[in-house]
């Protein structure tokens, strides 16, 4: 399974503020068929699942400010991608909370 951050920034929109755009990426995020796992910061959107539909997904997340009146748009990955061990979102911050106890 791999984790993806992602952040999705439309540019040349009528205002600075961009609390539309990120409530209308996470509707369709909400409605994603694929079998994944998200959460948002208030920085980015982090999702788990398998790389292949991770990337459908932030593919389709992609359009949705062009289609909301964007005409450019910058989003930016960074993929987790272990393969010698299942890991999770939640595994990996159960793991950095053992160390911290030690």
């Amino acid at each position: 399974m791999a984790i993806v951050e992602f952040t999705i920034i439309p540019i040349g929109t009528a205002t600075p503020s961009l609390s539309q755009y990120v409530a209308d990426i996470q509707e369709v995020l909400e409605q994603a068929s694929e079998p994944i796992h998200y959460e948002m910061t208030s920085m980015s959107t982090i999702i788990e699942g398998e790389l292949d539909d991770l990337m459908v997904v932030i593919r389709r997340l992609h359009e949705v400010p062009f289609n909301h009146g964007a005409q450019r748009v910058s989003t930016a990955i960074k993929i987790d991608d272990r393969r010698d061990k299942a890991a999770s979102m939640e595994q990996k911050m159960k793991s950095v909370a053992e160390k911290m106890r030690k």
